[in-house]
């Protein structure tokens, strides 16, 4: 077995644990890297908001590249799945709560 087959093998549900454990770590590890080139057009986006941006992030772009995951397939049903797209909407929400916009004067201070 195809030793990235055998990870995925381990499921909540429709939902592969490795998949979430590699789009976080890629955040986590990438957030200090993001904040920085998001500072540079004057948008302040704490390392924390990456994380909880993580799941919408990802939905978007699979929604973006036509990848139609379990999750972005729940999330888009019309019909039900209503735990998926609060919990997706609340990570939404709480990534978008600590961004600020940086005034042009504050930033060369």
């Amino acid at each position: 077995m195809i030793p990235i087959a055998f990870l995925r093998q381990f499921r909540l549900g429709d939902y592969a644990i490795f998949d979430f454990a590699v789009s976080f770590l890629g955040f986590y590890l990438l957030a200090p890297l993001l904040s920085k080139l998001f500072l540079k057009i004057r948008v302040d986006i704490p390392h924390q908001n990456w994380l909880y941006l993580t799941l919408p992030i990802g939905i978007v772009s699979h929604l973006l590249t036509g990848k139609i995951t379990p999750l972005t397939r729940d999330f888009i049903d019309l019909q039900g799945h209503y735990i998926v797209k609060i919990m997706i909407i609340g990570l939404l929400f709480l990534g978008l709560r600590g961004i600020k916009i940086i005034k042009k004067n504050k930033l060369n201070n």
